[in-house]
């Protein structure tokens, strides 16, 4: 019904992604295979909207109503049957900035901050310029339960790492960039080892909605009352329905502690008020978006499945593990013999494809890229291609 493999021109549009690449790579004859948003168009529904109200004409204050919040709520209900009150969820204008405020709020300067590598950059960043003590713990690679291979928690390693005085954990679920969808019993023994060394849970779950190939995502709030209390929950269509840049994201806690502190903070700095735009794609989005999700996940599913046979035939030394979730490959270029610097220079300079340095996901990142595949398979195969010449 959508036609994915229309090739839109993002150029010249104040796109990070495809206008930045003289900045990021120092050449602008780039394939932009990078940066975490899509190249589809929205749905819609989402485009109309935006569509009425432009034409309007008049673009004052606004706010999110009801509506959209109850849409919100039974999306999250149906689809990981999480059920949660409109009186737990407040706003931010992004995930990194309610993950910054929620750094600064319930932890202090050279508090311990627990995060799982290789992990979102962000991260890094937000524990850092805030004057906090980063701890990494390294994920590692196993079979899971099918014979897949995946990446799985060091459950040791985690361990030692909370009871060292760690005051926050933060989550990435599901897990960018090595497509991980945690399952319930990954997440309770998570949980409950936070609660076990009072550890306060921040969980990105800004990806939730794009599982594959018919896998499902689990909600690490919804895995117990006790972990509920203890966790604050972060979601927005964002990634969902490429709309990153209208800046609207929820932030949901069951516990009235938890949220009215978070609450506080958002009115102390005036952050509150939100995005017009954001505001009234959100009911189109969840009541109207589904149909357009199925299929551009069925798309991105298709892209993963041919990227991984044509490396196979045609670079078999690189290689990833298939994601059971969101538009990213965790590419492994180590059986190369090159050094991450070298192959960062032949990726730039002489297959001229942009991909996110996998050292800026830890230093366990070294050798890998990460790709996106969110986009048309033509533009997939062009950079697979690209790549497989040079290597």
């Amino acid at each position: 019904m959508y036609n994915l493999d229309n090739e839109i021109d993002r150029k010249d549009t104040n796109s990070i992604k495809f206008d930045k690449l003289k900045v990021l790579f120092g050449r602008e004859d780039i394939l932009p295979m990078w940066v975490a948003d899509m190249d589809f168009q929205s749905p819609p529904a989402i485009i109309e909207a935006i569509k009425e109200r432009a034409e309007h004409g008049v673009l004052g204050y606004s706010f999110r109503d009801d509506e959209s919040v109850d849409s919100f709520i039974k999306w999250v209900e149906k689809r990981y049957d999480w059920h949660i009150d409109a009186r737990h969820i407040t706003s931010s204008p992004g995930i990194v900035t309610a993950l910054a405020l929620a750094v600064r709020i319930f932890t202090k300067n050279n508090d311990k901050i627990l995060i799982q590598t290789p992990v979102y950059p962000p991260f890094f960043s937000v524990i850092k310029d805030n004057h906090r003590e980063l701890v990494t713990s390294t994920l590692i690679k196993g079979k899971s339960s099918e014979g897949d291979d995946e990446y799985q928690v060091n459950w040791q390693e985690f361990e030692e790492k909370l009871s060292s005085g760690v005051k926050m954990f933060i989550l990435c679920n599901s897990h960018n960039p090595v497509g991980k969808l945690w399952n319930k019993e990954e997440l309770q023994r998570m949980g409950n080892l936070c609660l076990k060394h009072d550890v306060l849970i921040f969980s990105d779950e800004i990806h939730a909605d794009l599982a594959l190939n018919g896998n499902r995502h689990t909600v690490m709030a919804s895995v117990s009352p006790e972990i509920s209390a203890n966790t604050i929950t972060a979601m927005a269509p964002s990634k969902t329905f490429n709309i990153a840049g209208l800046l609207n994201s929820l932030i949901i806690a069951e516990s009235p502690s938890l949220l009215e502190r978070f609450q506080k903070e958002i009115e102390s700095l005036h952050l509150g008020m939100g995005n017009l735009f954001g505001h009234i794609t959100m009911g189109p989005a969840y009541n109207h978006g589904e149909e357009w999700l199925k299929e551009v996940t069925d798309y991105i599913a298709a892209n993963a499945e041919f990227a991984n046979k044509y490396l196979k035939t045609n670079a078999s030394q690189i290689t990833f593990v298939k994601p059971k979730s969101s538009f990213l490959l965790w590419l492994d270029f180590r059986k190369t013999g090159l050094t991450h610097k070298q192959i960062k220079d032949k990726l730039i300079n002489e297959a001229h494809v942009g991909l996110n340095d996998g050292l800026t996901f830890g230093k366990c990142g070294e050798g890998f890229f990460r790709m996106n595949i969110g986009t048309t398979k033509t533009r997939v195969e062009e950079a697979l291609q690209r790549i497989a010449k040079v290597f």
